[in-house]
């Protein structure tokens, strides 16, 4: 049995751990991560760069369908075969010998086995070969474990084996029927990426709508497009007991069922620290971790958590954003150099809360920053909507001979500045970090005016923002 003492301790080497440990050894400490499955994580091998490999051939297909003089040139649909293999090109075939290989190059060393604490400020590492590894921080502990898929305690579901995102994302074959439990994010996405595979897909939404926490005009939008590449959305019934006999049977509550090759659950996160030894420290297993916007948890002056794990916002470039805070004040409080709190200082992590940017990688895709109009009006500020059509917009009718989509500015009345924006159409999402710096900046629609977009772009959505609402406000 190996012991070793670092300056910091990161569990989980996925892209926030890495941040961490990165931010922390340029500040002048010496980092170990543990890890006990791939350096690099779940974005880089089963959720984001693998899903959205997925999504790609439909994209690209859906956009050369769309101008003519292109679309004649295409035959056929998406090959899923082609679809996979990209995949797998795109995740280095789930070998992470590139990322350990920049871990040695930034300086950090690596330890491979799963981390449990055994004490305050200790971590064991117990390796597939039985090999232990303790490890004492001299100064702080990050916890970069992220989420795991939740499965509801349907009767029956756990006995049929059903997909999880990990297993959507790392399939070689598309399935010839797949039932999709939930109409988040990732239900959307994978609908998406195995209908244009020819899966014949159902989508089974215990609520009344997709996206349920966006605009609701984006979820329509998506909706109605899966709808007319063949999906079933099935809203407002959720399942009540699962059975297999070959195909997967799924009973609903409004007494009908559906049948499947393959079910995926997609119906939220829980976060993974149910292995981590949380109790001999003092915390519960299986809880999220709640931290301030230092990312220190709450309660000790020497744990820190970051990303998924802490639930502020599962998001991975959110993680990272945290991760590079995180990584920033261990070094500076371990090294007695001051700590920038302030909300805009490097030390913190305050634009998880409400200046939050996402993309939803559907077909249109849907992009969002900020508040919707719903947790603007809900919040008490005196806000005004501005919605418009971007088919309206020259950019679009030269991107797409029939483009179809939609934008909409959330704007504070009294600072006069933008609270939420929200795009829905083919390949928005380049258009939301404008959107985002704007927020976080809190630029004034006056100052707007004189950011020129370029014509002819769909990005000229923001002139004609900023005219609709002086009309409305001259009206």
């Amino acid at each position: 049995m190996a012991a070793w003492e670092y300056d910091l301790i990161v569990i989980g080497a996925g892209a926030v751990g890495e941040n961490i440990a990165d931010y922390a050894t340029r500040g002048g400490l010496r980092a170990v991560i543990v890890e006990h499955e791939l350096v690099g994580g779940e974005c880089s091998y089963w959720a984001c760069m693998p899903s959205k490999g997925l999504l790609r051939p439909g994209h690209a297909l859906r956009a050369a369908r769309a101008v003519d003089g292109a679309r004649q040139a295409v035959a056929g649909g998406v090959d899923a075969a082609g679809a996979f293999a990209r995949r797998t090109v795109l995740t280095h075939d789930w070998d992470d010998s590139s990322q350990v290989e920049w871990l040695a190059s930034a300086g950090i060393d690596l330890v491979r086995g799963r981390g449990r604490f055994t004490g305050e400020r200790a971590v064991r590492a117990e390796s597939a070969d039985g090999t232990i590894t303790d490890l004492t921080a001299r100064h702080a502990v990050a916890v970069s474990t992220g989420s795991d898929p939740l499965v509801p305690a349907i009767p029956g579901l756990a006995e049929i084996a059903p997909w999880t995102s990990r297993d959507a994302t790392s399939a070689t074959a598309a399935p010839a029927s797949l039932a999709i439990l939930g109409g988040g994010v990732v239900g959307c996405e994978m609908a998406t990426a195995y209908a244009s595979f020819g899966t014949r897909v159902t989508l089974i939404v215990r609520g009344s709508a997709l996206l349920t926490g966006m605009e609701p005009f984006a979820g329509e939008a998506v909706r109605a497009a899966l709808e007319e590449a063949g999906v079933e959305v099935r809203t407002g019934v959720e399942v009540t007991r699962a059975s297999r006999e070959g195909d997967a049977r799924l009973e609903l509550s409004d007494g009908s069922a559906v049948t499947a090759e393959q079910v995926l659950v997609a119906t939220g996160r829980v976060a993974r620290t149910r292995d981590l030894g949380l109790e001999a420290i003092g915390l519960t297993s299986g809880d999220w971790l709640e931290v301030d916007d230092t990312m220190r948890v709450r309660g000790f002056d020497w744990l820190y958590a970051a990303g998924d794990v802490n639930h502020r916002a599962l998001l991975t470039h959110q993680g990272k954003y945290q991760a590079r805070a995180a990584g920033d004040v261990i070094a500076a409080r371990a090294l007695g150099r001051p700590v920038d709190e302030r909300p805009w200082g490097r030390h913190v992590a305050t634009a998880d809360a409400e200046t939050v940017p996402q993309v939803t990688f559907t077909d249109p895709e849907v992009a969002s920053v900020g508040l919707t109009a719903e947790a603007a009006g809900a919040s008490g500020r005196g806000i005004r909507v501005v919605d418009y059509d971007l088919s309206w917009i020259a950019g679009a009718s030269a991107h797409a001979d029939d483009y179809r989509g939609r934008a909409r500015a959330v704007i504070d009345e009294e600072r006069q500045v933008l609270l939420g924006a929200t795009f829905v159409g083919p390949d928005v999402a380049e258009m939301i970090h404008a959107a985002t710096v704007a927020i976080v900046g809190e630029v004034p629609l006056a100052r707007l005016w004189h950011a020129v977009p370029a014509y002819p772009t769909v990005n000229e959505v923001w002139l004609r923002f900023l005219e609709t609402y002086g009309r409305e406000e001259s009206a």
